[in-house]
């Protein structure tokens, strides 16, 4: 079976107007994603928009590595006519085009590799002062994310280290559907640990950040 999560991802937030939305998703559906799922070592690919925060519209591509953005494949795409005209670099605003290299969990294992893109993500953006980075990644991900992984509807969380864009980290989680951060049991786990509100002080959240948004299409 072919692998459909790698360790890297590529994100591309944008907002449209209203009135060119119709035409801007049929684009991206009918035009856009089939050709970057053609592109070698992008294995995997939906569509979201936002039912907290924003941009509304997210493109979320699972990658073979980061380092798939670079190859020949990739950045050899020609933009067509409809492209052209629709694309998000044209008609969009507040656009955001990160790619990441996984962080936690470190490995790959055939669970995350083989899993499907979520029904719903939780994506939070953040950055950390130098001086405070080794501690604070070591509590993210050995403590902040094992913690909420436990919470019914939480498939996994993975963490990721920004190559392309900013800010430098990110948080994904993938959930059964978008109300898990709603329930009490996720809520219980906010303050759990007694280092939680500390660390969460030392770190700056993106505008915007955290946010969730729902599947919209996937090919």
């Amino acid at each position: 079976m072919a692998d459909k999560k790698g360790t890297g991802l590529m994100m591309v937030w944008v907002d449209v107007p209203s009135e060119r939305e119709e035409e801007f998703n049929h684009w991206y559906n009918e035009e856009h994603l089939p050709e970057l799922l053609a592109v070698p070592g992008v294995l995997n690919a939906a569509r979201y928009e936002a039912v907290m925060s924003g941009p509304k519209h997210l493109a979320c591509y699972e990658l073979e590595s980061p380092s798939v953005v670079e190859t020949s494949a990739f950045t050899g795409r020609t933009p067509t006519e409809w492209a052209q005209k629709i694309g998000p670099r044209v008609i969009g605003s507040n656009l955001i085009n990160n790619v990441y290299q996984m962080i936690h969990p470190t490995d790959l294992n055939p669970d995350i590799s083989g899993s499907d893109m979520a029904q719903a993500l939780q994506i939070g953006r953040m950055d950390i002062s130098p001086e405070n980075s080794d501690e604070w990644n070591k509590w993210y991900s050995g403590v902040y994310v094992p913690n909420y992984e436990k919470v019914p509807g939480c498939t996994r969380g993975r963490r990721w280290k920004a190559v392309k864009g900013q800010p430098s980290y990110a948080v994904v989680y993938e959930f059964e559907h978008e109300k898990v951060s709603e329930s009490a049991e996720w809520l219980a786990q906010r303050d759990i640990n007694s280092d939680n509100g500390r660390m969460r002080d030392l770190m700056t959240h993106a505008t915007g950040s955290p946010g969730i948004w729902k599947k919209t299409f996937q090919i």
